[in-house]
């Protein structure tokens, strides 16, 4: 299964990114998928492709490009708590300058990528995030119902988007919460909140989890956690996207 280095035109320049798809000649769902705010790395790929083995073409772009290519800033192999004070004291700036009209006028710009690809079945897409990629995720599928049938958030901080965002979603929503990030006091009031807006979702705590858990890069990666997130990912996507060809299939 290969995966393609790509350069996505936007408003501002171009973006680098990554697409994997299975290499059998046909067309499959589009997936557009957020990295976390450590970016493009080896463990991104990994997610991708994954995803990608089960019939879905995944475009995986570099927040951060207005500040260069991925890797925007330099990585230990491994994430652990004693490296992140000096990672994120070079990644919040970075995420601070990432405005919501960035947010916005990126994500036109990569659907309209994606959508148009010579592999990407036609129909809607679906919109994945990770960390502060899920929220870039829910803004992504609130600002174009029309496209997005599907949005996939884990660990990310969903809620600080409010109660206007979730009104404007039209996609099918899971969102996977670490215990360490949410309370169930929070969840209540959060899924009080989708329910208000009449969005169609599930919304839950992934038990014995912290923040960061579906890398594999990092201390707080969880197993369990990350397996929990594909049982359920992967059914959204099977309801709501064009029927996936999968490697078995090709």
């Amino acid at each position: 299964m290969p995966i393609t280095f790509l350069q996505i035109p936007t408003a501002d320049g171009r973006a680098d990114a990554f697409a994997a798809s299975p290499d059998n000649g046909e067309r499959h769902p589009g997936v557009l998928m957020y990295p976390d705010g450590f970016g493009i790395r080896p463990v991104l790929r990994e997610l991708a492709l994954e995803l990608a083995g089960h019939g879905y073409y995944v475009l995986v772009p570099n927040l951060f490009y207005r500040h260069g290519p991925a890797p925007v800033i330099e990585l230990p192999e491994h994430i652990g708590e004693e490296a992140r004070p000096a990672v994120f004291d070079q990644l919040m700036p970075l995420i601070e300058a990432h405005t919501t009209e960035r947010v916005l006028s990126d994500a036109s710009a990569y659907l309209g990528f994606l959508t148009t690809r010579p592999e990407v079945e036609a129909g809607p897409v679906a919109v994945t995030g990770y960390c502060v990629g899920g929220l870039l995720a829910v803004r992504t599928a609130a600002a174009h119902p029309d496209q997005v049938a599907a949005l996939a958030a884990f660990h990310g901080p969903v809620g600080t988007g409010g109660p206007d965002l979730f009104a404007e979603l039209t996609a099918q929503v899971h969102f996977g919460h670490a215990e360490g990030d949410m309370t169930p006091e929070a969840l209540a009031e959060l899924n009080k909140a989708l329910d208000a807006a009449g969005v169609d979702y599930t919304s839950e705590i992934y038990p014995g989890t912290t923040h960061g858990f579906t890398m594999s890069d990092t201390d707080a990666f969880s197993a369990s956690g990350l397996m929990r997130h594909w049982d359920r990912l992967l059914p959204l996507l099977d309801r709501t996207l064009p029927a996936p060809r999968s490697l078995s299939q090709s």
